[in-house]
């Protein structure tokens, strides 16, 4: 056998050598369960050997952009600045901050607005933006590609489909609001954590089936965030595995194959104002869990 190209791919041969000694009463989704059930998730590679970025509640989303965009993550703990040292994480850190929930936020906060839910006066830079903001649609074109249509035929309406990420971060929001601020408007307070001792399984249903981007790895009473596993890091780790035969006897199958729940289209969640676009999908009626896919 190779030796390992990485320490993903020695996770790989971890489970290529439990899979051969599997029982073999299981079927192929019960023995990738039990494979995954025997590693623990303290032996996924640490991608900050030294430290985990973190991201203080008192800097502002702008601050956040910067520090997420200069370490290339999507996300990060959010650390409460006036827990003392010695805190647990759980006192220590508040949420986890991610570039597409500053987004989601930003542009909530903008509708808000825009349809004067807030008492912002109504020429502040906030309502000129959420005015900008309303001032277009998405399309689809024959061709499948996605354009902007405006709502009106004014100069100002007409320059908003080039400069929209630079109209977003224009705003006040951006620039004065506090991560801290908007850590409650997040799914989980402080957030999803694993154990050192949880394992691999866990760690797959928990990003596939709650949509997870990122799990943060702590100690039992620990105060401190040990390692912080994402879905980009399972996808590579999955990735160096072409090749062993656990894996191929997956990654040659289709869907339908392996038997994964099928979501019907009265089950897709769509939104009029943008024509149609699916853009969330409920729970399937069965509920039903194959192997390591979770239809959340």
């Amino acid at each position: 056998m190779e030796s390992p190209r990485s320490p993903e791919a020695e996770i790989g041969h971890r489970v290529e050598d439990l899979w051969e000694v599997a029982e073999p009463q299981l079927s192929p989704s019960e023995k990738l369960n039990s494979c995954f059930e025997d590693i623990p998730v303290d032996s996924f590679p640490r991608t900050h050997p030294s430290q985990v970025i973190e991201i203080p509640c008192n800097a502002s989303l702008a601050e956040a952009v910067e520090i997420l965009s200069k370490n290339k993550i999507l996300s990060a703990p959010i650390r409460n600045v006036e827990a003392p040292e010695e805190a647990s994480w759980m006192d220590k850190y508040i949420g986890i901050v991610e570039f597409a929930g500053i987004a989601m936020w930003l542009l909530s906060q903008s509708d808000v607005a825009a349809h004067g839910k807030v008492g912002s006066p109504g020429g502040s830079p906030v309502a000129n933006l959420a005015a900008r903001l309303g001032s277009f649609t998405f399309r689809r074109t024959s061709s499948g590609r996605v354009e902007t249509t405006n709502d009106s035929e004014s100069d100002e309406a007409a320059s908003v489909g080039g400069s929209f990420f630079e109209t977003l971060t224009s705003s006040e929001f951006y620039k004065n609001t506090k991560v801290g601020d908007i850590s409650g408007s997040f799914r989980w307070a402080p957030f999803l954590a694993l154990q050192t001792s949880d394992t691999f399984l866990t760690m797959l249903l928990l990003l596939s089936k709650y949509r997870m981007k990122s799990l943060p790895v702590v100690e039992v009473g620990g105060d401190k965030i040990e390692n912080i596993i994402t879905q980009s890091s399972v996808v590579h780790m999955l990735a160096e595995c072409v090749g062993l035969s656990w894996f191929e006897s997956w990654g040659t199958k289709t869907l339908s194959d392996l038997g994964l729940p099928i979501m019907k289209p009265s089950k897709l969640v769509k939104d009029n104002y943008s024509k149609g676009f699916p853009y969330r999908c409920q729970t399937p009626s069965s509920g039903a869990t194959r192997g390591l896919t979770i239809a959340a």
